[in-house]
């Protein structure tokens, strides 16, 4: 069965009764060049075990399941485990999670189902839940790479680099735990339905230690700070976070002693000027 082909796809949906469903984010692949191009990203071999997230009817788990050791793909909709089922029955080192991602211990997986593997992440990701599943992953520090197809505009917000119109918390939070690179471009017309924007897949590849110095939680205050309110200067932004702590001439000469021009706005900051601006503030 060819899980790419949009006739034998609606003939499979057909025969399970299934119907798309907003809330979820489904978009099924209908070019195969996609999960095989993704796979490859990925860097795979037998020695690898891959975490897949929201493998729809299946077509992506098929192309990691003829790369890697072993595939643990986690499927949220219980509509489409039965499919899952059918479109897999021939690839024995799959094993399907019933479950929600954001509410299973990753740790307890990867122990459980992937002793003596290299780890990685794969997934075609539903466009709702990309930010908390890629914070989740980074933070699970098990993973020597994450290869996830995304909305390109997050995508490219992930990437950017401080001044970029584009940088965001986000992107200073990817960046701060892995080395960031948007690979290609996936246009709509390659789903079913189509959605609306145009999606990236994207690989993050996890630092083997932190590329500044400093507290995460302390820096990552300041970037929170920073950019709540990004049309402020850096100044009125942390004036407003920290001003019971610090007067707003105070805050101004922190800013001057690390470096920083008083009018500059947190965008303008690389994970390296906040690891110094936290370090003075805290």
């Amino acid at each position: 069965m060819d899980l790419c082909n949009i006739r034998e796809i609606k003939a499979l949906l057909g025969r399970h009764g299934f119907h798309f469903s907003k809330s979820m984010g489904q978009n099924f692949l209908i070019a195969g060049w996609v999960p095989q191009d993704i796979a490859d990203a990925a860097g795979l071999d037998k020695s690898c075990a891959v975490l897949e997230i929201g493998p729809g009817i299946g077509p992506l788990t098929r192309q990691l399941s003829l790369r890697a050791g072993k595939v643990a793909a986690v499927e949220l909709d219980s509509s489409l485990l039965p499919i899952l089922r059918e479109t897999l029955a021939d690839c024995s080192n799959v094993e399907v999670i019933p479950g929600d991602i954001m509410k299973l211990d990753i740790g307890a997986i990867i122990s459980d189902k992937f002793s003596g593997f290299t780890v990685k992440a794969c997934a075609n990701l539903p466009y709702n839940i990309t930010t908390p599943v890629l914070t989740k992953l980074l933070e699970a520090g098990c993973f020597q790479s994450i290869t996830v197809m995304i909305q390109r505009e997050v995508a490219r917000r992930i990437c950017a680099a401080p001044g970029d119109p584009d940088c965001g918390s986000f992107s200073l939070f990817c960046q701060y735990h892995a080395q960031c690179e948007l690979l290609f471009e996936v246009p709509p017309d390659c789903f079913l339905p189509a959605p609306k924007v145009t999606s990236a897949v994207v690989r993050l590849t996890p630092h083997a230690a932190p590329p500044v110095a400093g507290d995460e939680g302390a820096i990552f205050a300041v970037v929170k700070a920073s950019f709540a309110q990004r049309r402020k200067t850096l100044l009125n932004a942390l004036s407003a976070a920290y001003g019971s702590r610090f007067s707003k001439e105070q805050l101004r000469q922190i800013i001057l002693a690390c470096g920083l021009p008083e009018t500059v706005r947190g965008e303008r900051l690389s994970l390296e000027q906040y690891a110094v601006l936290a370090s003075a503030l805290h």
